[in-house]
Parts: structure tokens; sequence; C-alpha cells
């Protein structure tokens, strides 16, 4: 009985890092072709770099306009089998009007806004399905150790999903060519569709584990059972917007996963005319974040559980990031090594922060309140991911060559100043 108690925890975790993998990677499926939107005449879709800049941030509109908050309240008062199904759904939903807008040979303007809105019920469903993950993870592994571990197997499976996206797409898409059909630019979404549903299916196998496991153990969720102390008051959000490490950690949330998740939207628009890589070798450049969060984020999970000291560990991971872009603004032009650096650099610091920030939450907030807790933190961060690709496309439109490159990194590095401020700050905190 013991044997299976502990693998329990492990299957569960398996099911729940499924549906994340596949929404990284229908999130990043254009990442590695965005050069192609810079000469939408070349396109049958027809969409230009500020079309896609629009598609990208819309990801955070219903999160930005309260859906995230909402949603994460939901999920503390109805619990996160009835709430993640939900938002399991919305993300399946918004993936496949997303895929129609991009195959079904609409007119432009009424391909991009039902595009546009499929990614916004996109996002607002991967992010609270997100906050699901992470509140069930702490919900299995807090209390038996291995919660830091636990976490970051997940998000390296997930960063798989777009290091996945990232290496797949130009292959199939079929990079280069002189002209994109709308097969070609549409079978991203279509393989990520299906990644999408085998996540819906490994998240109601972990639902019908986590009843089982709740009925084992006495745990019912109707309100009549639910204790005083336990029960979800909006009090809480309160509590927590006055919490000044939680606000810290917030705000290095928004600022970090901008540096690195906005740019690896149009990673491979800056590597190509930054150091003349290849269009089918700078899709390989630019996957190499997610790979290097693959192997080194369970490893810093790994150290985070065993030595502590988590605030020096999102430290180290700011500046790896902010060097990453300084080595990409002002390396000598031309020069590929630099760009595998400075890429290197932003995957290293992409692994640490995360390593150490995602587990110190359940640390400083009630377990009633993680939901709550978690959403809001993606709020703030989502506010970030709306704004940042909707700047970077109109850069990319406006300007060209490496002026438009340039003013996207001095953009980048502005975010990872702030970034390594904040960290230094929570280093005095936590």
């Amino acid at each position: 009985m013991q044997r299976k108690d502990n693998i329990l925890p492990w299957l569960a975790l398996v099911c729940l890092m499924i549906p994340m993998f596949a929404s990284y990677f229908f999130d990043d499926m254009f990442s590695s072709v965005s050069q192609l939107f810079r000469q939408p005449e070349n396109l049958e879709l027809g969409w230009n770099s500020r079309d896609l800049g629009d598609f990208i941030g819309d990801y955070s509109l219903l999160c930005v306009c309260g859906g995230l908050v909402i949603g994460g309240i939901l999920l503390d008062i109805y619990g996160i089998r009835i709430m993640g199904s939900v938002f399991m759904g919305m993300m399946l939903l918004g993936g496949c009007l997303a895929t129609l807008a991009v195959s079904c040979g609409w007119p432009k303007e009424i391909a991009i806004g039902i595009g546009r809105v499929g990614r916004m019920t996109f996002g607002l469903g991967s992010e609270i399905a997100g906050v699901a993950v992470s509140r069930a993870i702490a919900k299995w592994f807090k209390g038996r150790g291995g919660l830091s571990f636990a976490m970051s197997l997940q998000l390296a499976l997930a960063r798989f999903g777009t290091a996945l996206a990232i290496v797949a797409a130009p292959a199939i898409v079929g990079v280069p060519k002189e002209w994109y059909s709308l097969q070609d630019t549409a079978r991203p979404a279509v393989i990520g569709m299906a990644l999408l549903a085998l996540g819906a299916v490994a998240w109601a196998i972990f639902s019908l584990m986590d009843a089982a496991a709740d009925k084992a153990s006495g745990v019912q969720y109707s309100k009549g059972s639910v204790t005083e102390e336990n029960r979800f008051s909006f009090r809480d959000i309160l509590a927590l917007m006055k919490n000044g490490r939680f606000l810290l950690i917030g705000l290095l949330c928004v600022s970090f996963y901008c540096c690195v998740s906005s740019f690896k939207k149009f990673g491979t628009s800056v590597v190509i005319p930054r150091f003349g890589i290849e269009e089918n070798l700078a899709g390989m450049m630019i996957s190499m974040i997610p790979f290097c969060t693959i192997v080194f984020t369970p490893i810093f999970g790994k150290l985070v559980d065993r030595k502590g000291k988590a605030s020096a560990w999102m430290l180290a991971g700011s500046l790896s990031v902010l060097a990453g872009h300084l080595t990409l603004a002002f390396a000598p032009q031309g020069m590929a090594v630099c760009g595998y650096a400075a890429i290197a650099l932003l995957g290293l610091g992409y692994s640490i922060v995360p390593s150490a920030m995602w587990p110190s939450v359940p640390g400083i907030v009630p377990e009633k309140n993680l939901g709550t807790a978690f959403s809001l933190i993606y709020w703030i961060q989502n506010i970030g991911l709306f704004f940042v690709p909707k700047i970077v496309g109109r850069l990319f439109t406006e300007y060209s060559g490496l002026e438009a490159v340039m003013k996207v990194e001095y953009l980048f590095i502005a975010l990872g100043v702030f970034a390594m401020i904040i960290a230094l700050i929570l280093r005095k905190k936590l």
C-alpha cells in the first residue's frame, strides 16, 4: 500500500503534464516561422507581422480583463476538478476556432477576427488550466517532499511542447520556399489541435484519480463540509494584494516572462538579420531556449528543494536573461556564435527563475488561496504578454532590417533591467 501511495502522485503528475505540453505546443506553433509574416505577399493567409502580433497578444486579452482573477476565485470555490475541466474545455474550443481561422480560406478580416476570438478563448482556458495544474501539483506533493522538483518536471515537459513546435514548424510548413498555401501554414495548428485533444483525455484521467483519492481520504467539497477557516472569502484577495512578497513575485513574473516568452514568438525575426542565420536553421537556434529548460529546470528544481535560497536563484536567472539580451543587441554583427551564446543565456535564465519562483508561492500563501494567488500572478504576467507582442509586431511592421531588431532589443533590455531590480529587492525580502 505504501508503494502505491508513493507511485500515485507521479502518475497524477504525468496526467497533468500532457495538457500543458499540448498547450505550449499550440501557443508557439508560429514562433519559428514569424519571419514569413514580414512578407505577407508570399502567404496565401495574407497576415503581416502586425496581424501576427495582435493574434499572439490576444492570448492574454480575456486574462487581463479579469478572466484570470475570476477563474482563480472560481477555482478556489468549486475546486480544481470542476473548474479545471471547464477551462480545459475553453482551451480546446479556442484552439478549434484559431485552427479554423488559419485553414478555411475566409477573407482576411474575417479570418483574423475569428482567429483572435479563438486565441482569446484558448488563452484564458490555458492560463486557468495552468493554475489548476499548479494547484493540483501542490495538493498532491505538498508535505510529501519534492514539490519544486515536481513543478520543475511539469515545466520541463510543457516547454518540450514549445521546443517541439519551434523545431518542427519550419519543416511542417516547408520553409524555405517562395509561396506558402493555407495548407502549409495551417499544419502546425492541426497537429496542435490533436495534442490538445490528447491533453483533454489525460485531464479526465487525472480527475478520476483525484476524485478517488479525495473519497479515500474522506474529503468532500460540498459547502456544508468546508470548515470556516478554509472557506473562501473575498477578504483573502485584499490580503494577497497587501502581501509585499507576493506582489514582488508578480512583478518579477511579468517582466521576466516578457523578456523570454514574448521574445520567442519573434526570435527568428531577430536572429536572422542580426547574425546571418539561414531561415531553416533559425528555428533550431531559438529552440535552444526550451531545450535548455528541459534539461536544467528539473536540476535547478532539485537544487531549490535541497539548498533553498530561492531569491538568490531568481536573481541569478534574471541576470542571465539580461546578459542574453545585451549580447543579442551589442555582439558583433554576423557572428553566429554570439547568437548561440545569447540564446543559451536566455535558456539558462528561463530554467532558473521558474524553478525558484513558482514553488515559493505555496510558502507565502495559504493553501485555500493558492488558486487565487496563482491566478493573480498570471493576471499580472498576462498584462505584459498582451501588450509586448503587439508592440513588437508593430515595430517589425513600421521599421525594417537591423533598425527594427535594435528597437525590439532595447525594449527587451529595459524589461530585463526591471526584472533584475525586482529580483534584487526580493533577495532582501524572502
